[in-house]
């Protein structure tokens, strides 16, 4: 007699209750084989247009960017659900921050960017809050950002000890942002 390939009656219960149960635990726990996030992976010539953009090396003169090279950042971080890819410099500065934030208000929209005051607070000032600026359509979109930051942030942030370089004057944190898709997203989202 040929061996039984097909599940009997006494078998059959058991295995469908045990696969039943694996898919419902996947599906409680967040496993699946499609994710609905996207994720860091095939990104690295996304990241290289980011690093290319014309405002990030666009500074006020005088500013200078720390001896430190991990301070010039650019990569994927997918720690929070969707992914989110960037190009980011440090700079110090010898000015105050409104000059800084004079550049970039003219630099940016001289390139296309478009500001974005914040909805929730708009009576911070830009020296306080930065500065967001977003700039193309649906598939490029794409968000700048111009934060000030100190000896005691870069510390914490970066990890990095602070030179002379930040004894006066203002450090300012530039960074152009994008979806991995390119998706529009908001300054304030």
């Amino acid at each position: 007699m040929p061996p039984r390939t097909h599940l009997t009656r006494s078998t059959a219960l058991p295995t469908t209750l045990l696969v039943a149960t694996a898919l419902l635990t996947a599906g409680l726990t967040g496993c699946s084989a499609l994710s609905p996030f996207n994720t860091c992976e095939d990104t690295a010539e996304r990241v290289k247009q980011l690093r290319s953009q014309p405002i990030l090396k666009s500074v006020p003169k005088g500013a200078i960017a720390p001896k430190d090279p991990t301070l010039v950042e650019s990569g994927c971080i997918d720690d929070s659900g969707d992914a989110w890819l960037y190009a980011d410099r440090i700079y110090a500065f010898p000015g105050s921050r409104q000059q800084v934030v004079d550049h970039y208000l003219g630099a940016a929209e001289a390139d296309g960017w478009r500001l974005r005051p914040d909805p929730v607070e708009p009576d911070i000032a830009d020296t306080v809050g930065g500065l967001c600026f977003t700039k193309g359509g649906d598939g490029h979109a794409l968000l700048l950002t111009v934060q000030f930051t100190t000896a005691g942030q870069l510390k914490v942030e970066h990890e990095y000890d602070a030179g002379p370089e930040f004894d006066s004057g203002s450090g300012f944190e530039i960074e152009v942002g994008s979806e991995t898709d390119g998706a529009t997203t908001d300054c304030f989202d």
